[in-house]
């Protein structure tokens, strides 16, 4: 794991802003406000560059399979996507802003998309896709579907990566969850003929849609999207919440014996 609070060599923070390592994932201080607006001012960038949203699932994944760690190193922003971490970055006086990638997609989508421009999709089905377009009727969607399952198909994945690479766009949304997403999109970094700016942002394109529903904005505010989410959808996240606690809480008291190390 790079060193605390130090800007890691192979990251390209988008500001002078020092990147921050905080429970073993990198985060970059930046608030929703000005992430919009490096995104708005993103079109003169040379070449394929993207963003990633960790949340308590990511960072608990993330430490436990250091294999990932470049996924998240290399992107060109890491935005805080959990109330609980931004919480926890308080008692260590970094201040994480909370940015999550459902937010963020939806104020790209009604103050920076503008008619006309390249979007694609790599979306969990073709519903996501189709609907999409009926919503934005004046984006030029191209939309791919990948088989299930992708990240142990490599044959699937590397088909995202050449369906993304063969066309520009000005953005890519990259929507079928952690860690497949992120690797997709740093695979795209790769590739000298990629362009434009990627989104890893999960299911932020079905919460976009109203195939989801968030939580109120009260629940959002106290940190209680999680519970929310749970409730919605007990079967499929009780497992990844419940077992998420204890690793999280291991982390944090492991983050906090290191940075007091530090300071000795």
């Amino acid at each position: 794991m790079p060193p605390l609070d130090v800007q890691s060599p192979r990251a390209a923070p988008p500001t002078s802003r020092t990147r921050h390592y905080f429970l073993g994932a990198p985060f970059d201080t930046i608030a929703q406000d000005a992430a919009v607006d490096l995104v708005r001012n993103s079109e003169s960038l040379d070449r394929f560059r993207y963003i990633v949203t960790p949340n308590v699932d990511h960072v608990v994944r993330l430490n436990g399979d250091r294999l990932l760690a470049p996924y998240y190193d290399d992107a060109w922003m890491s935005l805080c996507d959990s109330k609980p971490i931004s919480t926890l970055s308080h008692a260590v006086a970094l201040d994480l802003p909370l940015v999550t990638g459902s937010d963020l997609t939806a104020r790209i989508f009604k103050t920076v998309i503008r008619p006309g421009d390249r979007i694609t999709l790599i979306a969990a089905n073709s519903m996501v896709a189709e609907q999409m377009a009926t919503v934005f009727p004046g984006v030029r969607f191209r939309s791919f579907v990948p088989p299930p399952n992708v990240l142990k198909n490599p044959a699937g994945l590397q088909a995202c990566v050449d369906f993304v690479a063969a066309e520009p766009a000005r953005f890519v949304f990259i929507a079928i969850g952690s860690p497949q997403s992120e690797k997709i999109a740093y695979a795209l970094a790769q590739r000298p003929e990629a362009c434009g700016v990627g989104l890893c942002i999960g299911a932020s394109l079905e919460f976009l849609l109203g195939e989801k529903k968030r939580a109120p904005v009260w629940m959002r505010q106290l940190g209680l999207e999680w519970a929310h989410r749970l409730a919605s959808d007990p079967r499929r996240l009780w497992r990844r919440y419940v077992f998420a606690v204890g690793p999280l809480l291991q982390l944090f008291a492991k983050e906090l014996v290191t940075r007091r190390h530090q300071r000795q």
